[in-house]
């Protein structure tokens, strides 16, 4: 997360300083902050309680979705433009290359987390479902 941060600021910095690839630094970041509504809604359903609920599960998948298609999709096709053209200084395609190393580094995180969270819910699913037909089936069972 500070290399993103610092990344940024630089980035900022760059721009100002230059007066050149302000367009390229403000779609960065535009990208990079689009998923903070859903990671501050995460924290809010936390402490609130209601994280582990239908609302806590729809947060999530938008976070991924969104992150995984703006981040990773439309990042690489801006990446790809930025590095094919001939007007940003070499300085702003290696920080192109380096902010977008980062949101893969996220990814992967992120995508670690989905899958344990979705794995643990499967778990527990298929835990109460053992545990009903268990009990079912004591039912079933005749005493003397």
């Amino acid at each position: 997360m500070l290399v993103h941060h610092l990344l940024s600021i630089l980035g900022i910095h760059m721009a100002l300083i230059l007066g050149e690839s302000a367009t390229e630094v403000n779609a960065v970041l535009f990208g990079s902050e689009i998923t903070n509504p859903f990671l501050q809604a995460r924290w809010f359903l936390r402490e609130m309680g209601h994280y582990h609920s239908f609302l806590g599960d729809l947060v999530d998948f938008l976070f991924v979705a969104l992150f995984t298609s703006v981040r990773i999709g439309v990042g690489a096709n801006l990446l790809y433009c930025e590095l094919v053209s001939p007007t940003p200084r070499w300085f702003v395609k290696v920080g192109g290359v380096a902010m977008y190393i980062v949101s893969w580094v996220f990814m992967i995180s992120i995508w670690r987390f989905a899958w344990r969270k979705s794995v643990l819910k499967y778990q527990a699913w298929q835990g109460r479902g053992k545990r009903i037909s268990n009990r079912q089936g004591n039912n079933h069972i005749k005493t003397k």
